[in-house]
């Protein structure tokens, strides 16, 4: 079977379809301008190619042999003349397929008619593009995508976790037809199995939903109460500025995002429905599977990986994933795997927390006021401990014996809590990381971890080098406090 060239993989889309294409055993060559990028995310039998879109020699030795190709190459963020460079861009890659034979390409446009957008018109004219290259092309247009990661989902899920009160300008009515990730992404999978002629199809949830539609719906599932007021004017440029002072996003990309806001983005042509044996879930399970999904990758994380890997210091309290806040610190002691992960395992209980105790003390006397558990549970032994044991005001959540112990708090906090212990050879002694992780609920939640973030820095300090000092002491037999 001959290749299938990837565009786009580092991208949100591209990364997602590269993992299914690989899932499904398919031989996957990437395009990409940063091969390095690409090399730690690939499975060992996919190819990279290195190049950028507008290099014709890189482009016609990225489609060499290759059966079908993915376009998933957009520059909206790149300057005022994005659509000059996705034009440009387009006809040098249709013009390599069609030399190198490809069978068909599969691209992802956007949902759209009428008075377009910039943005929207380029993703169109694109497919334009494309098509007059001759080579099949099955082109895919799609509203809001649902997913973790998705610069629409990312914008809102910001909108609604920051603003308990939100001025709406005219584009939060527009109705749009969203479609999650995981939909989307076997859409284009299925492209691959169309017949080979080129062909425009409209893809979506089955739902038509608002922008306020959406936020409310994400309120609802993060339980939060939220207050949209609408207002008559909001300019896109004053909008995009408003949005600049409370989400993440890139100025010139969440500009952009606002002008194809004012178009509705709906199916209006239903032929998907007999060319794919696929039905979207609709927006509430589109919402609870990103959810879900965040909280699947986080379970997976080992969170020493990415800290390590990146450079970073011994201790980091920047790192985001999601709506959480991550707090990382490590240190490296004298002492074996084994004889370090016993002493945390005995953590909590009479043991106590190693630092500190008086405050763990006052937080669960605070926590019994508020209703919560309070640390008084102590643990059901000083030093056997299993999944779902309940440790003074925490729960086992997972534990890897002599390698990993995570707790989830259970105490009254804005949001979720956990606290990971990492244990990993260094040399002769013992790196031992430990995380704190702060899932927050809203703008009560993001505050809670602010304000407290000294006192967790002074605790969690001072509770590591207490751990540190008990393995050292463990690991000469004396395992006396």
């Amino acid at each position: 079977m001959k290749p299938i060239l990837l565009t786009g993989a580092t991208g949100y889309v591209g990364g997602r379809l590269l993992r299914e294409l690989e899932r499904r055993g398919l031989p996957v060559r990437c395009f990409a301008r940063r091969p390095e990028a690409l090399r730690a995310r690939v499975a060992p039998g996919t190819g990279i190619a290195a190049g950028d879109a507008l290099d014709e020699t890189a482009v016609a030795a990225a489609l060499a042999g290759v059966g079908a190709a993915y376009y998933l190459i957009h520059s909206m963020g790149q300057g005022e003349d994005f659509a000059e460079r996705d034009r440009r861009a387009a006809g040098i890659f249709g013009k390599a397929a069609a030399a190198a034979g490809v069978g068909r390409i599969v691209y992802l446009g956007g949902l759209g008619a009428g008075h377009l957008s910039a943005h929207l018109a380029s993703r169109q004219e694109t497919g334009d593009v494309l098509r007059e290259s001759g080579v099949p092309l099955v082109e895919l247009r799609a509203s809001i995508v649902i997913g973790s990661g998705s610069l629409s989902f990312e914008m809102i899920r910001a909108l609604v976790e920051r603003l308990p009160v939100m001025i709406c300008p005219r584009w939060v009515a527009v109705e749009a037809q969203p479609i999650g990730i995981e939909d989307l992404i076997g859409f284009l999978v299925a492209a691959l199995e169309l017949p080979a002629m080129s062909a425009t199809y409209e893809i979506g949830g089955p739902e038509r939903v608002s922008y306020a539609g959406l936020m409310r719906e994400y309120a609802r599932q993060r339980g939060l109460r939220r207050w949209l007021i609408p207002v008559p004017v909001l300019t896109p440029r004053l909008s995009s500025l408003w949005l600049g002072l409370v989400t993440p996003l890139y100025a010139r990309v969440g500009r952009k995002l606002v002008e194809s806001m004012r178009n509705p983005s709906v199916v209006r042509d239903p032929s998907a429905r007999d060319a794919f044996p696929l039905r979207p879930r609709g927006v509430a399970g589109a919402v609870a599977r990103a959810l879900a999904r965040e909280d699947e990758a986080f379970a997976r994380t080992r969170w020493s990986d990415p800290v390590s890997s990146a450079g970073l210091a011994d201790r980091y309290g920047g790192d985001r994933l999601g709506t959480r806040y991550v707090d990382s610190r490590s240190v490296t002691v004298a002492a074996s795997p084994a004889a370090a992960f016993d002493v945390i395992r005995r953590i909590g209980g009479e043991s106590g927390w190693y630092y500190g105790d008086w405050l763990w003390g006052i937080r669960g006397f605070l926590d019994l006021l508020w209703g919560g558990v309070g640390i008084r549970r102590g643990r059901r032994h000083p030093v056997e401990l299993a999944d779902g044991d309940a440790v003074d005001f925490w729960r086992v959540e997972k534990i890897e014996a002599g390698r990993l112990l995570r707790f989830r708090a259970e105490m009254k906090v804005p949001g979720r809590a956990w606290l990971q212990f990492e244990t990993n050879a260094a040399g002769e002694g013992t790196e031992i990381r430990q995380t704190a992780i702060f899932d927050a609920v809203g703008l009560t939640g993001a505050l809670y971890w602010y304000a407290l973030y000294p006192v967790h820095h002074f605790v969690f300090s001072g509770m590591l080098r207490g751990i540190a000092r008990r393995a050292s002491r463990a690991n000469r037999g004396d395992l006396t406090r």
